[in-house]
């Protein structure tokens, strides 16, 4: 009943943001951000999850997105979002954090923010073979305003930097990962879209109530081709 519920209450959401992405002739979320170039080190977790795309070490190139929710100017608080994508457009691996909490209740809760170095959540769960995981960036800097024009700046100096982190339920956040920016892209936005549902990592699979409230969302940006982040 609780799946029925999310995914008719994304459709119904799907509706509108379909309406104020094809009348901006943009995105209806995240409409302002900036896009720069990282550096994705994975360590792997203590202890390991037994998902490989956890646990393992690797370094990859990503391109990062960070974005404000409703495109509120600074110094007005928004809903942050940072997104960033591993491999390429034939086999991308995209993951999608909001700014939220760092508890184990509050890291479901959307927390707006004026700073670009707060946490970062899924929010979203993903079923995988430790359970049902979430993941987080958690803030190594302080300092950065969140308007697109900072971030970018901040981004081209090297000064984002963030370790990411997993958790099964509602356990303490492990350790995985360092994603640290490495210079800033020519524009100042991209067209450049994410989809956590289609992309998510391997051994994670998008599920729970927010998977089927989001994939209304993304399916009106696949066809609009301008929603999402």
């Amino acid at each position: 009943m609780v799946t029925d519920l999310a995914a008719l209450a994304g459709k119904a959401v799907a509706v509108p943001l379909g309406a104020v992405a094809r009348y901006r002739r943009g995105r209806a979320m995240h409409p302002r951000g900036a896009v720069f170039d990282a550096v994705l080190e994975r360590h792997g977790a203590v202890p390991p999850f037994g998902v490989p795309w956890l646990d393992e070490a690797r370094r990859d190139p990503v391109v990062v997105r960070l974005s404000r929710g409703a495109g509120l100017p600074a110094p007005l608080p928004d809903v942050l979002g940072l997104a960033f994508r591993l491999g390429d457009d034939s086999d991308p691996v995209d993951v999608l954090l909001s700014s939220t909490g760092r508890g184990p209740w509050s890291r479901l809760v959307p927390v707006p923010r004026v700073d670009a170095e707060g946490v970062y959540s899924s929010i979203m769960g993903f079923r995988s073979a430790a359970g049902s995981v979430r993941l987080a960036a958690l803030p190594r800097t302080t300092g950065i305003s969140s308007d697109p024009e900072p971030v970018r700046n901040a981004a081209d100096d090297g000064a984002i930097d963030f370790t990411l982190a997993a958790a099964v339920g509602q356990e303490e956040w492990r350790p995985f990962a360092r994603l640290r920016s490495t210079s800033a892209r020519g524009p100042l936005d991209t067209a450049l879209r994410f989809d956590a549902i289609r992309n998510a990592p391997p051994g994670l699979v998008a599920d729970g109530p927010m998977a089927r409230f989001r994939e209304p969302a993304y399916a009106t940006a696949r066809a609009v081709g301008r929603l999402g982040r």
